[in-house]
């Protein structure tokens, strides 16, 4: 297993109070588990198992922590999640943060095949600008209804993922076993995923498991928005950071331009114009505002000296 330590410790504390009213602890009955979930259940009660939260906490940590810093490097994350309770959660927090998603089925070949993909995405991206344009003006009732039919299948399949240019950098995923070929496809092009898996999954099929309920609303909920606020978070610090590239770079051209002294007229005398050494040299430090201003005032001082002496 990865060694996610190193990752920024920005992961909120998770009160076990709160996952235990989402139902997150509930597994499934002890005849559908699977083995390799057993470190993560704390006991068997009425033939079903119930899960650890403490270690449901600690792994929603390691999962918040790692999907901040991906995005955070401008890494590109999709939802996946089809059955019927996790459709609508994933859609309204992916739309709300800005995430990419999939709800109604994984199509074969999104990430082993992408580039057939991308040409249908980029189909699905001509048909609705030229039925919103001109386009096809000319083109006869029935062929704009099947442009249209053509459209809504795209939009059914690729509507989450649009915008997507290239094979995703990695996966949120709810419901390994369901989603069997996207978890397939991804391990086959060494993708990351992260997933919400309960007791009858198997977490070495992911690189980082939270497990907890994945068939409740609530529970559900209570993880996607985690992820889904933890990728948010790391976008936001992207922003920032070019913010502060851009500015940074724009006050170092600033500084490094030639700097340029004229001294006063005295006594009739010719105007003594000066022209300085650029106050920095490329291969060194760039000077700070307050030296440049030391040295306009000081060549401008020897430079009215040295007029009034002629």
């Amino acid at each position: 297993m990865k060694d996610y330590s190193k990752l920024p410790q920005v992961a909120p504390e998770y009160d076990l109070t709160d996952l235990l009213e989402a139902g997150c602890h509930f597994g499934h009955q002890k005849s559908k588990w699977n083995p390799k979930m057993s470190e993560f259940i704390y006991m068997e009660k009425d033939g079903v198992h119930i899960f650890d939260l403490e270690k449901t906490a600690s792994q929603l940590q390691v999962a918040y922590n790692f999907v901040y810093d991906m995005a955070s490097k401008g890494k590109t994350m999709v939802m996946v999640g089809t059955k019927k309770q996790a459709k609508i959660i994933i859609q309204e927090e992916a739309e709300a943060n800005g995430i990419m998603y999939i709800i109604s089925r994984w199509l074969g070949g999104l990430i082993t095949n992408w580039n057939q993909v991308k040409g249908s995405l980029k189909r699905m991206i001509e048909i609705d600008a030229g039925l919103k344009s001109e386009k096809y003006d000319g083109y006869t009732k029935f062929e704009k209804v099947q442009l249209e039919k053509e459209k809504t299948r795209f939009e059914r399949f690729f509507g989450g993922i649009r915008e997507l240019k290239a094979i995703p950098d990695f996966l949120f995923i709810v419901d390994v076993k369901r989603e069997k070929n996207a978890v397939r496809e991804a391990k086959l092009m060494g993708v990351p995923i992260v997933a919400l898996i309960d007791s009858n999954a198997n977490p070495e099929d992911v690189d980082i498991a939270i497990p907890a309920n994945d068939d409740a609303l609530r529970s559900i909920k209570f993880i996607v928005s985690e992820i889904a606020a933890a990728y948010a978070v790391g976008k936001k610090s992207t922003s920032k950071a070019t913010a502060k590239l851009a500015v940074a770079a724009k006050t170092e051209i600033a500084e490094v331009a030639p700097i340029e002294v004229v001294s006063e007229k005295k006594a009739e005398k010719p105007v003594a114009k000066v022209v300085a050494e650029p106050a920095v040299k490329a291969t060194k430090k760039v000077a700070t505002k307050s030296v440049i201003k030391t040295t306009k005032k000081t060549v401008a001082k020897k430079s009215v000296t040295k007029a009034t002496k002629k």
